[in-house]
């Protein structure tokens, strides 16, 4: 007689592998490990860490509430914490409320600014936390580095809303600023895209979608520390675990979880595939895209995920450019002036731009 747990056991194991061969062939994408080559321009790279650092994990700790809380109520006082990170700080810029068909946001107007030349950035917080107003040190310099009008988009976060919600708001931004500035409607004569982190994950969505829209491309884009592949393939998310001082605490709990089993979370929580370029635009076509440049750690989990989108916008025609540092933080450019590294970034941010979209030149 056949023991009762047998058939149990046999259905047991088929779920495992069925479940198993949905994650390979379905939610997993290709393998992209020949664009681990090009390391694009690093710099400090023989530089030791920068004793700003300690202040700068000094600041990040402020923004964690205090433990033991429920989550219900930690996330409310974490957003108010981040956003609240930088409030000591003075900016020359102006900061004006605006609402984008619904959606609202801030324009940020560094002194001198062109409302003709138009930003949308899209600020970084692991689609959970973060603000116009967690990121002004970022926005009130991207305004005076490309010389126009800033808009800082207070997209729909999680778990309140979908993860479609800050794709659609991001969208319906861009359109919304290619005919309206600060003072009102006016078509733009220059056209930026900026983000960070999750931010930067939507700058690069968005840039697919614009050029499939048929909209009018970007003049240039930035993006900083972009998370580019939902499915967590790369490299560096396990090699730099324990030196992304940032991110390698908070992924520290799922660092060992099968990946297989990331990818089912990942997918049931979002109802999008973790391959789709949707959440993952390294897997897209990324041909026809607007100059681009990326700046990431080299210490940090998505390292590789910046280099490998990088190399693959090359490979199909696209020109991408790969700044690298060492030994800081993920998304270090809030973190000026305590970190030097920032303030490099920032010049090599102005030049990029300069070079695509230089501003006109006053008469004499």
């Amino acid at each position: 007689m056949t023991p009762w747990y047998l058939p149990v056991l046999g259905a047991g194991l088929g779920l495992v592998l069925v479940a198993w061969a949905v994650a390979a062939f379905y939610l997993d994408g290709a393998d992209l490990a020949r664009y681990d080559t090009d390391r694009g321009e690093r710099f400090a790279s023989h530089r030791p860490a920068s004793p700003g650092l300690d202040d700068a994990m000094a600041r990040l700790a402020r923004a964690e509430p205090p433990a033991g809380l429920p989550e219900a109520q930690r996330l409310p006082l974490r957003r108010g914490l981040f956003d609240r990170l930088f409030s000591e700080r003075v900016f020359a810029a102006s900061f004006t409320p605006v609402a984008v068909d619904g959606v609202k946001g801030e324009w940020v107007l560094a002194p001198g600014a062109d409302p003709q030349r138009r930003t949308l950035y899209l600020h970084g917080g692991g689609f959970v936390v973060g603000s116009p107003l967690s990121h002004r040190t970022i926005t009130s310099r991207f305004s005076a580095l490309t010389g126009g009008a800033v808009l800082a988009l207070d997209y729909r976060l999680m778990p309140e809303h979908k993860r479609m919600a800050p794709v659609e708001d991001a969208r319906l931004a861009y359109r919304w600023m290619l005919e309206h500035g600060p003072a009102g409607r006016a078509p733009a004569q220059a056209v930026f895209v900026a983000g960070d982190s999750a931010g930067a994950n939507l700058t690069l969505s968005l840039l697919a979608w614009a050029r499939d829209q048929g909209l009018r491309n970007a003049d240039a884009a930035v993006v900083l520390s972009p998370p580019t592949d939902a499915t967590f393939a790369s490299p560096s998310i396990q090699a730099n675990l324990d030196s992304d001082l940032m991110l390698g605490p908070v992924f520290r709990k799922i660092a060992h979880i099968p990946r297989a089993v990331v990818l089912w979370i990942n997918w049931l929580q979002s109802g999008i595939r973790p391959c789709d370029p949707l959440v993952s635009p390294v897997y897209g076509d990324l041909s026809r895209l607007p100059p681009l440049l990326v700046q990431v750690s080299e210490t940090e989990m998505l390292y590789d995920d910046a280099r490998r989108y990088v190399n693959r916008a090359r490979e199909a025609g696209s020109p991408a450019r790969l700044q690298s540092w060492n030994h800081t933080l993920h998304v270090w450019h809030i973190f000026n002036p305590e970190l030097p590294e920032a303030e490099e970034a920032y010049a090599e941010i102005g030049k990029f731009l300069a070079d695509e979209a230089p501003q006109r030149k006053a008469a004499p």
